[in-house]
């Protein structure tokens, strides 16, 4: 199992992205009468299944009493048709939530999914496939666990933890052994 994202950043990407999408308040959810409701979410393709962390905080800040039930884990393989989770709740709280939490779970399904294909192309081999920081603003970690999920491995989280040479840097440093003995001195400390 990939190593997790704190619980605190979970909680702090899903408060914004509840916060851009229901605002002062689901108009459309207040047309339901409040009520338990039951929902199942099953998936359309085959995939690797990521996010389960971000769904479920979705619908513990909407209401508390939402409970969730698995069929799947992160990093487990999805076949299309399966069902991936049932959920009991009050049926405004999962009518809002839906689209946050299918969203989060679809993103980080998506980076799973295409990091396992990466993965499994290169299984029989020593290869090893690494990610970038090319992420969305704001779900870098989110997105870096799904890699892990898919099963590739990550190479540097930001501009701080590693230093990765590139044509810019090689043009602004006026030469590669330019570039090199700089980056030899800024290792050195």
């Amino acid at each position: 199992m990939p190593s997790t994202v704190p619980h605190a950043l979970i909680a702090a990407q899903v408060q914004a992205a509840l916060e851009e999408d229901v605002g002062t308040g689901d108009l459309t959810a207040l047309l339901v009468p409040e009520r338990p409701a039951h929902a199942v979410l099953s998936t359309r393709e085959d995939g690797v299944l990521c996010g389960r962390a971000w769904f479920d905080e979705v619908f513990t800040q909407l209401d508390p009493n939402a409970h969730i039930t698995w069929r799947a884990q992160d990093g487990d393989r999805i076949a299309a048709g399966m069902v991936l989770c049932e959920l009991e709740g009050p049926a405004r709280a999962l009518l809002t939530g839906e689209r946050t939490a299918i969203n989060f779970l679809q993103t980080l399904s998506g980076t799973a999914t295409l990091a396992r294909r990466y993965a499994d192309a290169v299984a029989h081999t020593k290869a090893q496939v690494l990610d970038t920081r090319k992420t969305l603003p704001g779900l870098r970690l989110a997105q870096k666990y799904a890699v892990r999920c898919g099963g590739c491995t990550n190479h540097r989280i930001g501009l701080y933890d590693g230093v990765l040479i590139k044509e810019n840097h090689i043009a602004a440093a006026g030469s590669i052994a330019n570039a090199i003995a700089r980056a030899s001195e800024v290792a050195a400390g």
